[in-house]
């Protein structure tokens, strides 16, 4: 997680030199490895916890993003009616979705990626898509509470679907988060880039079939998911880290191989 020559490099030395006893013995090699697992994930947390990968007031939703559709203007009641129009024809498969959806969970993405996406067994790219997920709320929450704009339930209480809200409704946070985490998945699997960016697009468009968000603040979700993902490729440390969550799936990728090889041999 950090170059050689820094804090992780020397944290890397002193773990390698660290020797595990129990009752003057030293552990079982097995034991001795999951300790230093242990170690290992906890270094991980305190260099994310002590670095960021966004400069401050970037990006900036307020002057990337056009202001919403003006409260009782014709645009406004446009949106409005799109809402109505997409509630009134979901189905109950989409209504479903939009809720499982709604978690923003990593593992969502699993359909698409396939049950590689084990964080648990992943712990370098679980820390980094953490990072990522901490990382956003600000950007995010800047721009919504500049604007203020009211949820479609709240001028049509009809459109109420769930649990309201409670936050503002522009942008979309999940359409945000969602292109945003679609970008970084498909990073980490480009041979399934396509599905990841549609599961992506479908979280924001899911907002709109229960009734949480216009259309248009899902669209400006995407534009200021895109303008995260920028600045999160443009830092060196959040290339080195994305580098390496790369090696470590493709390392779970041929244990599993290897797995599944032998155990085909052991059913001949």
């Amino acid at each position: 997680m950090v170059a050689p020559g820094g804090s992780g490099y020397a944290a890397g030395r002193t773990m390698r030199s660290i020797h595990v006893f129990q009752s003057g013995r030293p552990l079982r090699r097995a034991t001795a490895r999951a300790a230093a697992g242990i170690l290992l994930l906890a270094f991980c947390g305190a260099v994310l916890a002590g670095e960021t990968y966004l400069r401050p007031g970037r990006p900036d939703g307020i002057a990337l993003l056009p202001p919403p559709p003006a409260a009782g203007s014709a645009w406004e009641k446009a949106d409005l009616n799109t809402v109505r129009e997409v509630l009134k024809a979901r189905t109950p498969a989409q209504e479903e979705r939009a809720f499982r959806s709604a978690s923003l969970r990593f593992e969502y993405f699993t359909n698409a990626v396939g049950p590689v996406l084990d964080l648990s067994r992943l712990p370098r790219t679980d820390a980094l898509l953490k990072a990522v997920k901490k990382e956003t709320g600000e950007v995010i929450n800047i721009p919504k509470d500049h604007w203020e704009r009211n949820r479609p339930y709240v001028l049509d209480p009809e459109l109420n679907v769930g649990r309201p809200e409670r936050s503002f409704s522009y942008p979309s946070g999940h359409s945000t988060r969602g292109t945003l985490y679609s970008l970084v998945m498909a990073e980490l699997f480009p041979e399934q880039r396509e599905a990841v960016l549609e599961i992506g697009r479908n979280i924001g468009w899911d907002r709109i079939v229960i009734g949480k968000h216009f259309p248009t603040d899902v669209f400006a979700g995407r534009v200021l998911g895109k303008a995260i993902f920028r600045e999160f490729m443009a830092n060196p440390d959040f290339q080195r880290d994305l580098k390496e969550a790369r090696e470590e799936i493709a390392a779970a990728r041929r244990r599993a191989a290897a797995q599944s090889v032998t155990e085909e041999a052991a059913l001949r």
